[in-house]
């Protein structure tokens, strides 16, 4: 099978060609990206760059300050920044009306881009949020079963109520609620059981209640089957209707592994080709989401992104990548590899590396070194620094989630609808291409999309010609196709001799060869070598970079 190559889109900024770029601008002034701009001269660039399915986050209803006829703002004290936060849903059955160009038709416009994303040949991805709402959530576009409606709100817990309350107590706490009443208090999305949320806390948001007790011990109460489950299976099930492919599930983790056993078997019964990738941050709970509650894939935060981060700003020796798939197991294959999303600092950024070429060593192993998927966030293959002040967002090497801007090199690359790249710096084309051989590379070569994976570490100590505290090296294997994989987090080009063991040989059934030719993938060079146990590999390679040097091995079978 293809290796999923994933390009997230924070779905309003993706578009935007407005260069107004006011802190705190509202859409009049900022402008915002529309589904009906993902043309397919759009779509075609971003699968040109390799991606198989593309992640639109922020598609779903959230809360905002920004109001429509029929679709009121919403308490501004209850919103984070102008437009914000797509993970504070506040109508589950409905799209964001930012994003359409006529509002009567979003749905069919919402609608519309799917069918366009599947005609162009990838996959369309959707966020499904499960822990929390705005705490403004009404549903508009289907009135019943709104959540919350029959609820006990003289309960703190209840397993048949939506929500978890503070009975008696009004909301309040470090935030200026202004004229906004809340009573009794509602829990905070991020587990505070408290009337008295902080700054700090996910304040614009309520947690949902699928029958867990916290306040009472932490017991579940899962039969009979919980209010929220259903309701929550019933919004699966209507966006699955809409033939999308996939959902990545917000902070799954934060909701009972046996709601999503649950919840994932009845929605895949329906539909059996939907994949579900879990944001998930605790490495002892993957098992239990992955083999129990039914999730296809994984963040690999703590692990492999912390580790590549960690070597790239020369805090760790690349032999710390040997100990993440070794801790994962038969995980690692079960596991949503990236350098960045929404969440994260842009590699550019000041916080991280400064420039966007220094991440490549690590989107190589990070895109490689297994079978399972890798995502690239919009604007990483520009070098896209994120460290404007956009609003609510301050400058934190972050693509702001809640304000309305454009980044300055997706608006170049996108130039108003005309994609190319003319508005482009020669860096950034670079970049870019790298980008695009890189994910293309996984696409097409066996050896990665479905090949084993050896570790060369163990047998190429410190020498001359080798550090193992700044490159790491392994092969991929599958039939005929033998990859060798070197990654230099170093900004020195090496000349480097990486020894390939005999145990390799025979793990991996590599054959002997007196004279064999081998590309490199990313650069098109190539050298003639041998190969045989024992022996030592010799090439170049890049500073901040790698090379993926590719063995022909068909003169063995003739």
């Amino acid at each position: 099978m293809d290796k999923i190559v994933i390009y997230q889109i924070f779905t309003r900024l993706f578009t935007n060609s407005c260069d107004a770029n006011i802190q705190g601008g509202s859409i009049g002034q900022n402008g915002c990206g529309k589904f009906n701009r993902y043309t397919p001269e759009v779509l075609q660039a971003i699968k040109k760059l390799g991606a198989t399915h593309i992640w639109f986050t922020g598609v779903i209803a959230h809360a905002s300050k920004t109001s429509y006829k029929g679709i009121p703002d919403c308490h501004h004290s209850t919103v984070k920044g102008q437009a914000g936060s797509p993970y504070a849903i506040r109508d589950y059955y409905d799209v964001d009306p930012d994003l359409a160009e006529n509002l009567r038709c979003r749905k069919k416009e919402f609608q519309d881009l799917i069918d366009r994303v599947h005609g162009n040949g990838m996959k369309f991805i959707m966020d499904f949020v499960p822990n929390h709402v705005a705490r403004e959530y009404q549903q508009m576009t289907k009135k019943s079963d709104n959540l919350g409606a029959s609820d006990d709100t003289s309960a703190a817990f209840s397993p048949k109520n939506n929500f978890y309350y503070l009975p008696g107590q009004e909301l309040a706490g470090q935030i200026d609620w202004q004229d906004y009443r809340e009573f009794p208090a509602k829990a905070t999305g991020n587990d505070r059981f408290t009337a008295y949320p902080s700054q700090c806390d996910w304040y614009e948001t309520v947690k949902l209640n699928y029958g867990v007790d916290y306040m009472g011990g932490g017991a579940g109460h899962f039969d009979p089957i919980p209010d929220t489950w259903q309701k929550m299976v019933d919004i699966l099930l209507f966006w699955a209707s809409k033939n999308v492919d996939g959902f990545r599930c917000d902070m799954a983790e934060m909701v009972p592994a046996e709601f999503w056993h649950w919840a994932i078997a009845k929605v895949k019964k329906r539909y059996p080709g939907l994949i579900f990738i879990a944001e998930i941050y605790n490495p002892g709970s993957y098992s239990t989401y992955l083999d129990f509650g039914g999730f296809d894939y994984i963040y690999d935060k703590v692990g492999l992104y912390d580790t590549l981060r960690a070597i790239s700003e020369n805090r760790e020796s690349t032999q710390a990548i040997c100990g993440c798939w070794q801790r994962l197991g038969q995980n690692g294959n079960r596991m949503l590899h990236f350098m960045e999303n929404h969440d994260e600092q842009r590699i550019a950024s000041d916080f991280f590396a400064g420039n966007g070429q220094k991440g490549r060593a690590a989107m190589i192993v990070s895109a490689t070194m297994d079978t399972c998927p890798v995502m690239v966030y919009a604007g990483q293959e520009l070098g896209e620094r994120g460290m404007d002040q956009e609003g609510f967002s301050g400058s934190d090497g972050r693509t702001t989630i809640f304000d309305y801007w454009s980044p300055d090199t997706l608006r170049r690359w996108y130039n108003n609808g005309n994609i190319g790249y003319t508005q482009l710096s020669g860096q950034e084309r670079e970049l870019q291409q790298f980008y695009s051989n890189l994910l293309n590379v996984c696409r097409t070569e066996k050896a990665i999309s479905d090949g084993l994976f050896f570790d060369l570490m163990y047998v190429n100590p410190a020498s001359a010609s080798f550090n193992p505290h700044r490159m790491y090296t392994y092969l991929r294997k599958h039939g005929n196709e033998l990859i060798l994989a070197v990654a230099n987090f170093s900004d020195q080009p090496s000349n480097c001799a990486v020894t390939i063991p005999g145990h390799a040989f025979d793990y991996l059934a590599i054959p002997v060869m007196n004279s064999v030719s081998a590309m490199d993938l990313l650069s098109g060079q190539s050298i003639n070598t041998q190969l045989y146990p024992d022996c030592q590999i010799r090439m170049q390679v890049p500073a901040d970079s790698g090379a993926l040097l590719k063995f022909n091995l068909q003169d063995s079978l003739q």
